[in-house]
């Protein structure tokens, strides 16, 4: 009852092979279109009125949090002195290449330690207090700068307001490290009541 699969492979290839008709292969194509639905392609219609909706959507919840936000918290930004505004005499940064390098990255580095707080309800009078710090420094800075102006550039005026610009900074970080302190305490509190 076994049967050799090899012979059986060469009798079958030794077989005569058969062909097929001519148009076989169009036959079967126009019949395989005539069985099968054609495809249509997706109306437009529909994707018009979703890209409506979607855009009502947005402008929705946009006007939503423009007319219900909350009074904002007015931040202190450092103001240098540039040619743009009416200045009479000279700035700190005036006096030489070095000393402007040291006014820009002192004053870029508030600028964004300001640009980085993260200001809630939760932490409103905390960092109310380290603005007002911040609004007395800066008067500070412009007395300086006008003193610079009176009575000329000297050693202690340039300290002072070199000084002047690096305590707002480092008051800044002091602030950052307060909110993330508060943050964490508020997040432990939060774990402790979930348990």
């Amino acid at each position: 009852m076994g049967q050799d699969l090899r012979e059986m492979f060469k009798k079958e290839n030794g077989a005569e092979k058969f062909q097929m008709r001519d148009g076989h292969e169009n036959r079967f194509l126009e019949r395989l279109e005539t069985e099968l639905p054609k495809r249509t392609k997706p109306s437009f219609y529909i994707l018009k009125i979703a890209a409506t909706i979607l855009l009502f959507l947005s402008i929705g919840i946009v006007g939503y949090k423009v007319l219900t936000k909350e009074d904002t918290i007015k931040t202190t930004v450092v103001e240098k002195n540039d040619s743009s505004n009416e200045k009479k005499g000279i700035s700190f940064g005036d006096l030489s290449p070095d000393l402007k390098r040291v006014e820009n990255y002192y004053v870029t580095n508030i600028n964004l330690e300001l640009s980085r707080l993260e200001i809630s309800e939760e932490n409103k009078i905390l960092v109310d207090s380290f603005m007002d710090r911040l609004s007395d420094l800066n008067t500070e800075y412009e007395r300086l700068n006008s003193e610079l102006n009176d009575i000329g550039p000297n050693d202690q005026t340039i300290t002072a307001l070199i000084k002047n610009l690096q305590l707002r900074l480092q008051l800044l970080q002091k602030l950052k490290i307060k909110l993330n302190e508060l943050k964490s305490s508020k997040n432990e509190q939060v774990k402790k009541n979930t348990i």
